[in-house]
Formats: C-alpha cells, sequence, structure tokens
C-alpha cells in the first residue's frame, strides 16, 4: 500500500495560513510554524479587541457627555437620571455626537433635564 501524504490538502492549508501571515516581518510571513503561531495570536488580539473596542467608544461617549453637561451645572448622574425622568429616548452614544457636533442643541436638552429635575 502506498504511503498518503495528503499533500493536496496540506499544501491548499498552508497556502491559506501563509497568505493569512502575508505582510509579517520576516519568517513570520514565510516560514509556516512562525506563521501559524503569529497568526493564531493575531487573530486572538482581533477578537479580544473587538470586544474592547465596544468598552473603549462608550467610555468615550460618557467622557465627552460629562464635560457638556458639567459646563451646565450639572454632572453626568443627574443628567442620565433626569432623561429618564424628562423620557428622552436617546442613547449615550447619540447624545455624545449632539455634545461634541450641536453644543446648542444639547443644551437645550439639557435645560429640560433641568426642568424635570427642578420638577
Amino acid at each position: 500500500m502506498p504511503r498518503a501524504k495528503s499533500g493536496v490538502k496540506n499544501t491548499r492549508r498552508r497556502k491559506k495560513l501563509l497568505s493569512q501571515a502575508k505582510g509579517y516581518y520576516g519568517g513570520r510571513g514565510r516560514l509556516f510554524k512562525a506563521a501559524r503561531e503569529t497568526v493564531d495570536k493575531a487573530l486572538q488580539y482581533a477578537y479580544r479587541d473587538r470586544k474592547a473596542k465596544k468598552r473603549e467608544f462608550r467610555a468615550l461617549w460618557i467622557a465627552r457627555i460629562s464635560a457638556a453637561v458639567r459646563a451646565l451645572d450639572l454632572n453626568y448622574s443627574q443628567f442620565m437620571n433626569g432623561l429618564k425622568k424628562a423620557e428622552i429616548l436617546l442613547d449615550r452614544k447619540a447624545l455624545a455626537n449632539l455634545a461634541y457636533h450641536d453644543p446648542k442643541a444639547f443644551s437645550q436638552i439639557a435645560e429640560t433635564v433641568k426642568t424635570k429635575l427642578a420638577s
């Protein structure tokens, strides 16, 4: 019985992995073992950082809202509580966008929140 080397399958598998490692420095882009380790680690980082990206953006939005609200004599938690009481259904991304690009509209929302908190 002849020895089976699974040549075509192995070649395709290696070519696929080496194409994923294209552009890596030195042997990491050319040698199969080094490329496999590097690609595996890169995929781990990509998975982890897709989750971290969401956290980082939420933190950025909160910081922007907080800075804009502090200028209007409120703090972040009071503002968010007032939004809920005023039944304004804007998420943090939209609020941060308003605070950054349209401060006048954001200040109107903040005034609405202040009146709701006062009553």
